[in-house]
């Protein structure tokens, strides 16, 4: 399926992600004792993380015994984390074996490498860094990824042996990607694809048709990125949205270039009809799967 009508800036990123937590106290304890992150500011309830004091990539909302997110809804399957490099990955590993932290998976995805785990709640979370764009495998015009077993062994080796590497994230650390839950794949393209304007990169399993009937997950980006959303139907064809009293996503944030391309962007999905909210400034849709998206301009982590 070919969109012409409008494409998304190349430059656009993704931004904060926004979860509901059960505890924030024991969130917070996770996300800066285990994974290093500072809080940046805190309120009744809420804080934001960040890994340079600045820029925040998670804010979390404390709802009291939230519950668990049932299994068959949609929604987030994980938010990805992405390191400048190598080294600051196998410091988030050898972290995570310091404090007996427990890993969900480990995989070599060809133009990443990635860590796998979840937070007190089960949102997932997905810890990576890119390989050089110039080392992305192609083939027939294609991107290709996979999931491979990650070499361990060899990414602690870029420590040198030291047993006290710690996991401080890195100022460059930022949101790479997220990946959700959707009830239904097709409907996902043409929102994704055809009204904001994302690339495909990559159908999953791959499909030589073409056809999106025959995949359980998409990949779309903008500017060339293998990934800045993934997309799949693992929770169930046509599967409900959450209910609101349980934990998980609140919305996420798509980082467009500027203000002019932010009323770009604005005046497309007004005339492609889909509802835009202003909530103190900030600009929300949902996607067909009742995922929330919160839409605004580039900050310093881009």
């Amino acid at each position: 399926m070919s969109y012409q009508n409008f494409s998304i800036h190349p430059q656009t990123k993704l931004g904060t992600v926004h979860l509901t937590v059960s505890d924030l106290e024991r969130s917070l304890h996770f996300y800066s004792e285990v994974l290093g992150f500072n809080v940046s500011q805190r309120e009744d309830g809420a804080a934001w993380l960040a890994a340079d004091r600045q820029v925040p990539l998670l804010e979390l909302v404390e709802r009291p015994g939230a519950r668990p997110k049932p299994p068959r809804t949609t929604g987030l399957y994980h938010f990805a984390i992405l390191v400048p490099g190598r080294t600051d990955l196998a410091r988030v590993l050898n972290r995570l074996v310091e404090v007996q932290y427990p890993l969900q998976g480990a995989a070599d995805h060809l133009v990443s490498e990635a860590l796998y785990l979840a937070d007190p709640d089960g949102n997932g979370i997905e810890i990576y860094t890119d390989r050089p764009r110039e080392a992305w495998p192609w083939r027939d015009g294609q991107l290709q990824m996979a999931t491979d077993p990650l070499d361990l062994a060899g990414l602690l080796a870029e420590l040198g042996g030291d047993p006290h590497a710690r996991s401080t994230p890195s100022p460059q650390t930022r949101i790479g990607h997220i990946h959700l839950h959707v009830a239904d794949l097709r409907q996902a393209e043409d929102f994704y694809c055809g009204v904001l304007g994302f690339d495909l990169v990559q159908r999953y399993p791959p499909s030589q048709s073409g056809d999106v009937g025959r995949s359980s997950a998409l990949f779309v980006s903008a500017g060339g990125y293998h990934h800045h959303i993934g997309l799949n139907i693992w929770a169930g064809v046509g599967a409900p949205p959450p209910p609101p009293d349980v934990v998980g996503l609140r919305s996420y944030t798509l980082c467009l270039s500027d203000d002019e391309e932010l009323d770009r962007t604005l005046d497309h999905l007004k005339s492609s009809g889909v509802e835009v909210e202003q909530e103190a400034g900030d600009f929300f849709l949902q996607d067909p799967s009742s995922n929330r998206i919160r839409l605004a301009t580039s900050t310093p982590q881009a």
